[in-house]
């Protein structure tokens, strides 16, 4: 038993589990308009469940398929898998785990959200393998990312609509920009091992301006939202509180200075999910 929780803690740090904090405030602010009101709590309890999920099973899945790249790399050498601190065989059980995890809370929310997870699936494995093959891998990382709010809104009511679809496109946006401003720590490695993004097709400079162009157009878009839902006050002072970090997380990072991306990836985007979604919500409950 000690053992196994050994192995689970370590599977945890490896796929970075606090993380889930950047797609899943999306999620919950989605089902929280979506109900226009506390949504129900068993409802919001098996959303939960499916973020969960659908997160570790992508993240455990991303550690499988580039451990050899990881291997390689000296800035993720240290990783669980190409350490040797757990096994592939473990890391698989947990990614089927965590993908059941996913399926059974969208079995026990809706017929829709049953019928679409295996989509789902698909598309937050199968960016682990984008970078093969195209600069534009951040697209994808944003699109998995992105269908957490969708995921949410069809939870709640059983349907597509409007709101959820621009909601997705922002945080495609948000994540495609913030993906660009983390891979550009690995230019050289990416290009010397035939790896495919966009700081490495185009250097760093221009890609910063790529990211901070997506941001702008996600900005543009929460703006969009208010038009299709009864959201206020409280929520534009959420979007101008995130319009101010964006401003700082491109200030602090430089292409001749990468020494603050960790705090531009990390803490400035998971503070950008969280206050979007905390004054929303206040918004929706006020």
């Amino acid at each position: 038993m000690v053992l196994r929780m050994r192995k689970l803690k370590i599977i945890l740090e490896m796929i970075k589990f606090e993380h889930t904090v950047f797609a899943l405030p999306f999620a919950i602010m989605s089902a929280f308009i979506a109900s226009n009101g506390l949504p129900q709590l068993a409802k919001l309890g098996w959303i939960l469940v499916a973020m969960v999920g659908a997160r570790s099973c992508a993240m455990a899945f991303n550690r499988l398929a580039d451990a050899d790249i990881d291997s390689k790399n000296p800035r993720t050498s240290t990783r669980a898998i190409p350490a040797g601190l757990i096994t592939k065989g473990a890391v698989w059980i947990f990614t089927v785990v965590s993908a059941g995890l996913l399926v059974c809370a969208a079995w026990r929310l809706n017929p829709l959200a049953f019928a679409l997870s295996p989509v789902a699936l698909v598309v937050i494995m199968g960016y682990s393998f984008t970078k093969r093959f195209t600069a534009l891998s951040h697209l994808w990382l944003g699109l998995a990312l992105s269908i957490s709010p969708v995921g949410a809104w069809i939870a709640i009511t059983g349907r597509f609509d409007w709101t959820p679809i621009v909601l997705c496109c922002v945080v495609l946006l948000w994540t495609a920009g913030f993906d660009i401003i983390y891979a550009c720590q690995d230019v050289n490695f990416d290009r010397k091992h035939g790896l495919h993004s966009i700081p490495a097709r185009i250097g760093i400079r221009w890609a910063l301006w790529i990211s901070s162009a997506l941001h702008v157009v996600a900005v543009v878009l929460l703006f969009v939202i208010p038009l299709l839902a009864e959201l206020g006050l409280f929520y534009y002072i959420g979007v101008g509180i995130v319009v101010l970090i964006f401003i700082y997380e491109h200030a602090i990072v430089k292409p001749n200075d990468l020494s603050r991306v960790n705090l531009a990836f990390f803490t400035l985007n998971g503070m950008i999910s969280l206050v979007l979604m905390a004054l929303s919500i206040a918004d929706i409950l006020l």
